[in-house]
């Protein structure tokens, strides 16, 4: 008994010692990754950017409050080997939208009003497309945590049912009545975007009215949710959900090397915890045998897959399965 925990304790030192140290967000880091051939490629995402900068996008505080369970009765329901929400519902614009934070925390406001707002398309039949505003539910709700510096997606889709929220499209876009106001970053050396290096974005002020020249008026601008829930931590439950209802908002823990992620199934191969960081899910599929779920990131579309990626399903890797909310429009 004693000699067999001895050499387990020496099998896992092995291995941990097998497994190479890297500088995050190295060149070093990402050769390993593609050398050692796993379910994924990596690559520069960001160029030129203060590591802090890249714990800061984890804004999500994970293991917080949470929702009703909504249980999916789908015993007559045969789900299908690959679904996207983006070919099941064409006539919902913001299934394709990949939106950026920019220098903020704010990733678990980006997962819920991303899939609220596929989910007001999808309940309407397509006679509704809004995007939703991230700021107002960034700078209103109080009870969802800090702001720019993390919060509770749980807490985000109750306050979209008890106070609602209101429209309002990317940075500078004057789409909706509050439009997201911290400007997205460059990823890139040379580009157009302010650099990644500056200080945290500071959480903007919760102002009850749209900008000039929009109407209707902040009050009737409001869109609310009928219900709010947690979703099992169960592959079929979760994707019974989004197969019925859309996309669905979730959490997970971030590696150093997901921030390299380019294309495959992501599943950690190396480097430390960054933190917290919430997404939204819109499908799920098979790639190469490998199971995945399919992710929209906040990151602006120049990171990963056009903004997007995939990560391995049914074993709930990096707690991905293990925080699913979502909720009902009225």
């Amino acid at each position: 008994m004693w000699r067999s925990a001895v050499l387990l304790l020496a099998a896992s030192l092995s291995v941990s010692l097998a497994r190479p140290h890297f500088q995050a967000l190295s060149s070093e880091m990402i050769n390993y990754i593609n050398k050692v051939n796993t379910t994924w490629k990596a690559g520069h995402n960001f160029h030129n950017v203060d590591y802090d900068y890249i714990k800061r996008l984890c804004g999500t505080m994970l293991n917080g409050p949470k929702l009703p369970v909504m249980v999916q009765f789908a015993g007559d329901l045969e789900l299908p080997a690959n679904f996207d929400c983006r070919e099941q519902w064409p006539n919902c614009p913001t299934l394709k939208e990949i939106r950026d934070q920019g220098s903020c925390g704010s990733c678990w406001a980006f997962g819920a009003v991303e899939a609220i707002s596929d989910r007001v398309c999808i309940h309407s039949n397509a006679e509704v497309s809004v995007e939703i505003s991230s700021e107002d539910l960034l700078s209103c709700c109080e009870s969802c945590g800090m702001g720019c510096n993390g919060g509770y997606p749980a807490a985000a889709w109750v306050f979209w049912t008890s106070e609602g929220l209101v429209s309002g499209g990317l940075y500078d876009s004057h789409i909706g009545c509050r439009p997201y106001t911290i400007p997205p970053c460059e990823h890139h050396v040379n580009g157009s975007r302010p650099s990644c290096t500056g200080e945290s974005g500071h959480t903007p002020k919760c102002i009850s009215r749209c900008e000039p020249g929009y109407t209707p008026s902040y009050k009737v601008d409001k869109h609310f949710g009928k219900t709010s829930y947690s979703v099992l931590s169960d592959e079929a439950q979760i994707q019974s959900d989004i197969y019925k209802n859309g996309p669905v908002e979730g959490a997970f823990t971030v590696f150093e090397d997901f921030v390299l992620y380019k294309s495959g199934v992501y599943q950690h191969v190396s480097g430390s915890v960054l933190g917290g960081h919430a997404i939204k899910i819109l499908g799920w599929g098979v790639e190469d045998g490998v199971h995945y779920w399919l992710c929209a990131n906040s990151w602006n579309t120049d990171w990963g897959d056009n903004g997007f990626f995939k990560i391995l399903r049914g074993s709930n890797h990096c707690g991905i399965e293990s925080e699913i909310v979502a909720g009902i429009p009225k």
